[in-house]
């Protein structure tokens, strides 16, 4: 049994930050992260709404977060998911799927989200939901990109500026809700070209390995085919919160806090992404790692 003050569940830039606050407050604590510190940040090829930095790379500025959460003696455990959890009493049990257990009598869940599945049946086998992944073998060849928000149209730009050949952007709603200035700079390259109202019907592997695509326009009902090489899926993201099923307050599977990130079971606080709120940004989760790690030492100084 590995024991702390604090465990944080992620190890995202909210997770990272609430360690960096509660370690400064001399708490001994643990990160526990499913994959490699930097959730949706690694997959980001540019960050330019982070204040100090005019432009950096999203697997950069995690790095650097990481390295500071190092500097303080923090903890991290990576590529090892929680899969069970016990809050019913004062010090709080973990297990993992490696077979590690934890305890600790406060937690913090940042664990955030993921992206939606691609919702279409196929065998088609080059679907991605990361460019900065996966966007190098597509260079001088041509892709479809479904989902037209923010995400959508900027990584779209980085395929581009990879050298992918033409992007087919399909937007099921009737217009696209990316930063005008985003949809002006996309279309501007001559390379990018935006269905709206417009759903992906079916995706046949083809025998080059490119995969035909069954598109329909909702306005008008026709349908039409169209050979790609890849499909690189943003249609939004699902909140990682399973095991707390039954556990603690949900609404859409968001976990519900109070405006101190408490849960309402003493002990458990929840912050960034995974919890209800109206914005979603870099910034916004890391002002609520750093109100759950404040609030979360009190705790510990009064329990």
């Amino acid at each position: 049994m590995k024991s702390f003050d604090l465990i944080i569940i992620g190890g995202g830039v909210c997770g990272m930050t609430a360690a960096i606050y509660a370690a400064r407050a001399n708490l001994s604590v643990g990160i526990l992260e499913e994959q490699v510190c930097g959730g949706l940040v690694n997959w980001t090829n540019t960050v330019e709404n982070m204040p100090s930095y005019k432009s950096i790379h999203g697997l950069d500025l995690m790095e650097k977060c990481r390295d500071h959460v190092e500097a303080l003696g923090v903890t991290i455990e990576e590529v090892d998911k929680v899969t069970a959890a016990d809050f019913s009493g004062p010090v709080k049990k973990l297990s993992t799927a490696m077979g590690e257990n934890y305890e600790a009598k406060a937690v913090i869940i940042a664990t955030g989200r993921r992206p939606r599945p691609f919702p279409v049946e196929t065998d088609f086998e080059n679907i991605h939901y990361c460019s900065v992944c996966d966007g190098t073998p597509y260079k001088g060849r041509d892709i479809i990109v479904m989902g037209g928000g923010n995400s959508g149209f900027d990584e779209s730009l980085y395929l581009i500026s990879l050298g992918v050949n033409a992007i087919h952007i399909v937007e099921t709603f009737p217009s696209c809700i990316a930063a005008p200035a985003t949809q002006d700079q996309a279309r501007a390259t001559g390379k990018i070209r935006v269905s709206t109202s417009t759903d992906i019907v079916s995706v046949t592997p083809l025998a080059s390995g490119r995969g035909l695509v069954r598109l329909r326009d909702k306005e008008s009902g026709t349908e039409y085919d169209e050979e790609t090489d890849g499909i690189f899926c943003f249609i939004g993201q699902n909140p990682n919160t399973t095991i707390f099923k039954g556990m603690l307050p949900m609404e859409k599977g968001y976990l519900v806090t109070d405006e101190d990130m408490g849960t309402g079971t003493p002990g458990i606080f929840a912050a960034g992404d995974v919890r209800t709120k109206k914005y979603r940004q870099i910034t916004t989760a890391m002002a609520d790692g750093t109100i759950a790690a404040m609030e979360a030492a009190r705790y510990l100084r009064t329990c």
